[in-house]
Order: structure tokens, then C-alpha cells, then sequence
């Protein structure tokens, strides 16, 4: 038995890639997502491209771009492109009205920016992702490098509290864009995501957060038993 054959989140979150995979067909421009809901629809994907599906795709980030090309998904160049027919990623925490916090993989500025460039973004799941309110997964804020401790002074000084995100070596996590994260951990349920979004983009050196509102479409929940429903 493979481990993920006996790990009950693993099986959720291949079931809710596979079935993501089945939504896309021919003559599409996919956008692929980052994490590790997404590496399963990434890996569903490319067994379909090898059997014949013909799509090209862009993705979120330089790690499933590898995985793609290693899986032989015809990748486009994203400065060649304006718009794409669909988006599948996951998300860290998703709400009863598809308001989301991403950014656990450090590509929340890439994915973004792709899932609005999208005529469709299908979010893939598993069903411990699902919550009533936003907040209690740490909300990753992208800030600029240049005089970043001046951006964190000012997001404390508006009542922020969390860590600059490190590496497994302790070294500062920098993203694809070269920029660094800041996960603010929240005491209370975030009730306006978007809201919190103007809040935390007016203060200079924020880029960008990990909420995302007025996005998501379809939801995929995978379930531990390899159960899959679709909510629209």
C-alpha cells in the first residue's frame, strides 16, 4: 500500500484532483495551481496529455511549471498570454461563500493574478479546508524586500502579529518575484475578507494577500474515502 493510498487527506485531495482533471478538454489554456492538492490534478493532467489531450497551460509557480514540463504538459510563455479558459488550484481555507485564504506555497501574488486571468477558477480541495469563517489558518501577506522591517513596523503598528515565513534551513523564504512572506496569524475570524484586503493594501510595501474573494466557481471537496462532491 502506498502512502498515499493509506493517508485519508492524501486520498481526499487525489480525488479532488483526478475529478478537477476530467473538467478540462481539448483546445484549452490552463492555468495550473501550486501546492499539494494541485500536484495531484497537475499529475491527473499529464497521464490525460499523454493519452491525447491536446491543451497547453501556464502555471503559478516555478515549482508546478517543473512538475508539468517533467509530466510533458505543453507549457506556454505567460508573457504571451491574456487570458485563460481555466484555473484549478487549491486553497488553505475556503468558506460557504467561496471566500478563500491561499498562499501556504508561497505563490499567492502568481495565483492570483492567474485565477483573475481566468474565464473560470475551479478550487480543488480536501474537506478539512472547509470552514465557516476565514482566519484560523495564518493569512500569507506578500511584502517588497526594500526596507521590508519598515513594512512589518507598520503592519504591527496596525494590530498585525505573525513571522516572516523561513525555510527549512532558516533561511528567509523568498518567492518566485523575489519577495518575502509574512504570515499574520489572527485571533478572531476574519468576518470581511475583503474588507481586510483594502486594510492591508494600503499600507505601503504590501503587495499582496492571500485572500481571495469573488473568484472561485466551482468548488471540488475530496473526501476521505475518495468521495468527490462539486459545489457550484
Amino acid at each position: 500500500m502506498t502512502k498515499t493510498d493509506s493517508n485519508p487527506i492524501l486520498i481526499a485531495k487525489k480525488a479532488a484532483g483526478e475529478a478537477a482533471a476530467e473538467l478540462i478538454q481539448d483546445g484549452m489554456l490552463v492555468g495550473l495551481g501550486t501546492g499539494s492538492t494541485s500536484a495531484f490534478f497537475i499529475e491527473a493532467l499529464g497521464k490525460r496529455c499523454r493519452a491525447g489531450l491536446k491543451i497547453s497551460a501556464i502555471s503559478s509557480s516555478e515549482q508546478s511549471t517543473r512538475q508539468a514540463k517533467h509530466l510533458g504538459i505543453p507549457m506556454k510563455d505567460p508573457h504571451t498570454i491574456d487570458m485563460l479558459d481555466i484555473t484549478v488550484d487549491g486553497a488553505d481555507e475556503i468558506d460557504h461563500h467561496k471566500n478563500m485564504i491561499k498562499g501556504g506555497g508561497g505563490a499567492l501574488l502568481r495565483e492570483k493574478l492567474v485565477a483573475q486571468s481566468s474565464k473560470e477558477m475551479v478550487v480543488i480541495i480536501d474537506e478539512t479546508k472547509l470552514v465557516d469563517h476565514l482566519g484560523d489558518h495564518p493569512l500569507p501577506v506578500e511584502i517588497a524586500t526594500f526596507f521590508y522591517r519598515s513594512t512589518l513596523h507598520r503592519l504591527q503598528e496596525q494590530g498585525y502579529q505573525g513571522t516572516l515565513r523561513l525555510t527549512r534551513e532558516k533561511e528567509l523564504f523568498v518567492t518566485d518575484n523575489g519577495n518575502y512572506i509574512f504570515d499574520i496569524q489572527y485571533t478572531n475570524p476574519i468576518l470581511d475578507p475583503q474588507k481586510e484586503q483594502e486594510r492591508l493594501k494600503s499600507i505601503a510595501g504590501v503587495l499582496e494577500t492571500g485572500l481571495f474573494f469573488n473568484i472561485a466557481k466551482r468548488v471540488i471537496i475530496g473526501y476521505e474515502d475518495g468521495f468527490v462532491k462539486v459545489r457550484t
